[in-house]
């Protein structure tokens, strides 16, 4: 004071490099952010920290939206300083929970635990693939499927350390992550000057575990969608290290978003080989907090704007909403009608039910096309694939059973076995649509046998016993044997597959390549204006409904309702059911064979679940005649058909008989010859004592392959070629 100057006192912030003073500084704003933020005039944070405490669950999940909107300077910092601005911010949530739920007692009497911050944000996401250096130490949020979770590890945040030649103890903190810790070299104990023990030797420190504090932590396996992944490209996939009260949050399988700081660290066998660079680590996500998407198991989670439940709800009143929605499918594709009101039905799905013995009946609709070449169905599996909320396409060779259930990895660093999902796991709650089913091995076929009526995976390898959820419905696509269907045999000998698989599929298609003039006619024109640019059904069906509008209507359909059948329907159904099944029964008698598409209970199950989808598609609580006529109507165009398709071609005896009298009918009329059908019926029926049902089959299949004419009105046989 005694300086002939005029005398200054800073009464502003302190300088930011003061750190000590800014430390404090921030950690008392963010302590002001938590006990002043409100919403609509309610401390939601106080409230939050006051919850949970007296359930002694020591967090607080902070928006950083709310956070930009108090501070902007506070957020930006939060983001780009993390490990700087996190452990303040869990010290400020320590000091306010003292301040709101314990105000009354004295600081150094309390002893309040460590509390953890998690941040939620709806920023924009950054795709595994976009990581790079410019974002380590920095707050990332990224999206994707867990892939492999492992299980709980204890890690020591402060570890007590003890000297072996003089006792000397110390503690040491650790910061959080997977990044490890060494012990100091050197005792630094403090004697005086003129003591007499020796200096400690080198690495003297060991640890005592009884007093070092511990924390849960857990290492996830977060790979990319495979809706995220670009064409011709691996899924990429990053290690995430959770801790506290984020460890058991998520189970693989489930699609969430990660919010977390982008760290690296030093990997094992980096250290140990002579090779390896010094200065390059391996990155990770220390996650700071994780928001699973919506579980479609879970009513009610998805979150729908007001405008937007208003506008599904206008849509689901539309009395052709059904008509309407099935042409949208795939509008590209001519006709199919019934095969993509099926694809509707799929994509919505029955009710699911449980017993009260605690049996799980499926809702999911399982739909096979089975068909000739050139009949769109891998078009049709695409574009289900686009608008499933959650879907996999996968292609029947390049699958096996590992790839399509789950398989056992063990862990390179830990030697541990654990399992990584495959499709039908990863899709759970979606569609699988499965291309070429007809060319997969057998042996993988079976493996999804259970998932598709148990909708379970169950595993039993490498000492894991397990079972996995698979809540998905399958699209199969696949050729008959011969490529094509041939007509002149029966739909067992067309089909390849046990009837094991075909019982579980609700509705199978046989997809026909007719030929007839008008209809060909129509699909060309169809197909140059396609080719042309000419995009006429494309943009009537967006105008319609658009593909993002379908998929969340979907969504929205699947949340909110879960149809039941009303005592009439069900009455109805049963009835049906009965006649469907009289009907078959009778045709197996007539043809001397069983039927090779299966009729069970299965498929009265299939009808139920058919109904409830119809019901569901608009948004009506109880599914009402009216949608057991479509769905009966739906399964007869399908499965009964195919189930149909053979009738009056005889039984085996009869197809053999048959090839016996086509050689016999060749040898018999040379090219050119003619003969009458009386002759010709004497001599092979009574003569030869076949059957008149074999000769009339030996006529039509000559007649079909133009080797023979019928004239003068069908008694006269003309051998025309060969």
């Amino acid at each position: 004071m005694d300086r002939q100057s005029v005398y200054s006192l800073s009464v502003l912030a302190p300088d930011p490099d003061a750190s000590e003073d800014s430390r404090s500084q921030t950690q008392a704003y963010l302590r002001e952010f938590i006990l002043e933020f409100r919403l609509d005039n309610a401390f939601i944070y106080r409230d939050q920290i006051r919850e949970n405490v007296l359930v002694k669950q020591y967090y607080c999940d902070v928006d950083i939206a709310h956070l930009i909107s108090y501070n902007e300077e506070l957020a930006h910092k939060l983001t780009t300083q993390p490990a700087d601005i996190i452990p303040l911010f869990e010290a400020a949530l320590k000091e306010c929970t003292r301040r709101i739920v314990f105000p009354s007692q004295k600081a150094s009497d309390l002893s309040i635990p460590e509390h953890q911050l998690l941040l939620h944000s709806s920023v924009s996401q950054i795709s595994i693939r976009d990581l790079d250096a410019t974002n380590i130490s920095h707050l990332v949020r990224i999206p994707g499927i867990v892939i492999g979770a492992s299980t709980l590890s204890s890690k020591a945040t402060a570890l007590s350390i003890q000297c072996r030649n003089c006792q000397h103890s110390e503690t040491l903190p650790v910061s959080g992550g997977i990044s490890g810790i060494t012990l100091p070299r050197v005792c630094s104990s403090k004697r005086a000057p003129g003591d007499p023990t020796d200096k400690c030797p080198l690495d003297p420190y060991f640890v005592v575990h009884e007093k070092c504090q511990f924390i849960d932590q857990q290492i996830l396996k977060l790979q990319e969608a495979p809706d995220q992944v670009p064409v011709g490209e691996l899924p990429r996939h990053i290690k995430i290290s959770a801790d506290r009260y984020l460890t058991n949050r998520v189970v693989p399988g489930s699609r969430c978003t990660l919010m977390g700081v982008f760290s690296i660290y030093q990997n094992k066998e980096s250290k140990g080989s002579g090779n390896s660079a010094v200065a390059i680590r391996t990155p990770y996500l220390r996650a700071v907090g994780i928001t699973t998407e919506v579980d479609h198991t879970a009513k009610g989670n998805a979150i729908f704007s007001e405008e937007e439940e208003q506008e599904f709800l206008e849509m689901s009143r539309r009395p052709d909403l059904y008509e309407r929605f099935a042409e949208c499918i795939a509008p590209s594709i001519y006709g199919n009608k019934d095969i993509k009101k099926a694809i509707a039905c799929l994509l919505l799905g029955g009710s699911k039910k449980i017993l009260p013995d605690g049996m799980k009946l499926r809702g999911d609709i399982n739909v096979l096309l089975l068909g000739d070449p050139g009949t769109a169905k891998s078009q049709l599996l695409k574009f289900v694939e686009k608008v499933a909320p959650i879907a996999i396409y996968t292609s029947g060779k390049g699958s096996s059973a590992a790839g399509l259930t789950a398989s056992v990895q063990r862990d390179t660093n830990t030697r541990e076995f654990y399992l990584e999902g495959g499709a039908m796991v990863l899709a759970d709650g979606g569609v699988v649509c499965i291309d070429e089913f007809d060319k997969m091995r057998d042996e993988d076929r079976v493996a999804i046998h259970e998932a598709m009526e148990q909708q379970t995976i169950s595993i039993a390898k490498a000492g894991i016993t397990t079972i996995l959820n698979a809540r998905t419905s399958v699209l199969a696509a696949a050729n008959p044997i011969f490529g094509r269907y041939d007509d002149l045999k029966t739909p067992g000998e067309n089909i390849d597959f046990q009837t094991t698989i075909l019982s579980r599929f609700d509705m199978i298609f046989i997809v026909r390549d007719e030929h007839e003039k008008g209809r060909d006619e129509r699909i060309a024109r169809h197909v140059m204006g396609i080719q042309m640019g000419g995009r006429g059904m494309e943009e009537q069906a967006e105008a319609e409904i658009s593909v993002e509008k379908m998929k969340r209507y979907i969504s929205y359909c699947k949340s909110r309702c879960a149809p039941r059948l009303s005592p009439e329907a069900g009455e109805k159904l049963s009835s049906h059911f009965v006649t469907i099944r009289r009907q078959v029964h009778s045709a197996e008698i007539s043809a001397n064979a069983r039927s090779s598409i299966p009729i069970t209970v299965r498929q009265l199950e299939a009808i139920v679940r058919i109904t409830e989808s119809l019901a569901k598609l608009s948004l009506s609580p109880i599914a009402l005649e009216s949608h057991v006529d479509e769905a009966i109507r739906l399964f007869l165009a399908s499965t009964m058909d195919a189930v149909t398709q053979g009738e009056g071609q005889g039984s085996k005896e009869v197809m053999e008989e048959a090839g016996k009298v086509e050689e016999e009918l060749r040898r018999r009329l040379p090219v050119g010859w003619s003969t009458s059908l009386a002759t010709l019926r004497r001599e092979l029926v009574e003569g030869r004592g076949w059957s008149e049902q074999a000769l009339n089959r030996a006529l039509v299949v000559l007649q079909r392959r133009e080797t023979v004419q019928i004239r003068n009105g069908g008694s006269q046989v003309y051998r025309s070629g060969a």
